[in-house]
């Protein structure tokens, strides 16, 4: 990666628990959504925004020039879900759903997604 490179592109990601089972508490959505802030923070995804809903997540990023959605996704989902089953958090093995929805996003309303996402509950 070039020192010079620059790029702004935000995405709004969206995905599911297994079957879209509502099994994330509020108690376990609090400490995941922390987990996938300092999670981002340290792999230099920059994470604006983020709501865990009980059975999907949505999160807007702005997408590392060096890394893919796909690899961003797949970074997030399988270290969480790691993650979840390594803190017993739930009396079951927790697993999310095949694939996800990313969703480009342009500056000028990237304000409106970071709210839509801010008032999903």
């Amino acid at each position: 990666m070039s020192i010079h490179s620059y790029s702004k592109c935000w995405v709004h990601l969206i995905w599911g628990t297994h079957n879209r089972e509502k099994i994330i508490a509020k108690d376990i959505s609090k400490k995941l959504s922390k987990y996938f802030y300092d999670y981002a923070k340290e792999k230099k995804i920059y994470c604006k925004t983020l709501f865990i809903n009980p059975d999907h997540v949505h999160m807007l990023i702005d997408l590392p020039i060096n890394m893919t959605v796909e690899d961003t996704v797949h970074l997030l989902k399988g270290s969480s879900s790691n993650w979840i089953n390594k803190n017993n958090f739930l009396n079951t093995k927790f697993a999310w759903s095949r694939g996800y929805g990313a969703f480009s996003v342009s500056e000028s309303i990237m304000n409106k997604i970071f709210k839509y996402i801010q008032n999903q509950e």
